[in-house]
């Protein structure tokens, strides 16, 4: 789901840059011995372009990681393909173009902060300056403690500050601020606007979904392997339809609430009730007529809402 403003800019132009990330009908199936196949990416269709900030968001199981790791070139799809900067994934990463902030793994407790980026900067051709990266990092402070007393925050800094070494200009994220307080996740994330602003592209995954309602530009919902919805924060909100009406109203009973016209589901915490409803306004009538409810409030659905009603539907929205 794209403007067709955004979408006519984009292909105006035939010498336009290849997108950073193209999937294309990308399938993957595992199966384990004696067990039966298990489809983890099943037609998934993606297309980021340079300077975006992209939330790809999922439920536990919907794909997510299976994508990310052919993204990166770590395993293979069964059919599809994949193109980064018009290339292979093993080429973009190669060249340098491509670095990924992963959860878990890579880093060597026994080594101070300083030590890892410096001997991982031997890796790359033209490597950026070490004092730059832990400085935008935000860990030039920490530079000589030793890995293994940093804090899952702190360690989570030091991945991104592996990342900026070859100067890429994509990085993939996954679950990027684990571990970090709110003052380092603003950080983070002003530090990751300003690259965009620049030009580079980032994708991440998170279960912060305040994160991706606002830092992102695109949000991608996918569900059992398939992309359920793309847009902005307030596109994707839009597609799961209804409100929520709530007041306040001791001694209801929740099964009569449930029989007034329009009610979808009714949620009782101790005496504010909360109705789910696609005609807010009628319901908000029939309470204030008809019920002594007090502290009358309407409320549109906001991320976390969209993501449960698009991610475990039947059908979805596509």
């Amino acid at each position: 789901m794209t403007s067709a403003t955004t979408t006519a800019a984009r292909t105006a132009g035939r010498s336009a840059p290849p997108p950073a990330i193209e999937l294309t009908q990308l399938r993957k199936s595992f199966r384990a011995p004696g067990a039966q196949t298990v489809t983890a990416v099943d037609g998934l269709d993606l297309v980021v372009y340079p300077g975006e900030i992209v939330a790809f968001l999922g439920p536990n199981g919907a794909g997510k990681t299976t994508t990310i790791d052919m993204l990166l070139g770590l395993s293979r799809p069964d059919s599809g393909s994949v193109r980064v900067f018009g290339a292979a994934p093993e080429e973009a990463i190669v060249s340098g173009r491509v670095s990924a902030v992963l959860q878990s793994g890579g880093l060597l407790p026994d080594l101070t902060v300083a030590e890892t980026v410096r001997m991982v900067a031997t890796l790359h051709p033209a490597a950026r300056p070490v004092e730059e990266v832990l400085a935008r990092a935000g860990i030039a402070e920490i530079a000589d403690r030793m890995v293994g007393k940093c804090s899952g925050g702190q360690r989570q800094r030091l991945r991104f500050a592996l990342a900026l070494l070859p100067d890429p200009d994509l990085i993939v994220l996954d679950e990027p601020t684990t571990g970090m307080d709110v003052e380092g996740r603003r950080a983070f994330w002003q530090a990751m606007r300003a690259d965009a602003n620049r030009g580079r592209t980032v994708l991440f995954a998170t279960h912060y979904l305040d994160e991706a309602d606002s830092y992102a530009d695109r949000i991608v919902l996918v569900r059992a392997g398939t992309v359920v919805a793309d847009g902005s924060a307030a596109q994707v909100k839009n597609l799961a339809s209804g409100r929520t009406v709530s007041a306040t109203l001791p001694g209801v009973d929740p099964e009569r609430l449930l029989t007034m016209p329009g009610v979808d589901d009714v949620e009782l915490f101790g005496d504010r009730i909360v109705l789910h409803t696609k005609d807010s306004d009628s319901v908000a009538r029939l309470l204030l007529t008809q019920t002594p409810a007090v502290d009358l409030e309407i409320t549109a659905h906001n991320l976390e809402a969209a993501f449960l009603a698009l991610t475990t539907s039947e059908t979805g929205a596509h």
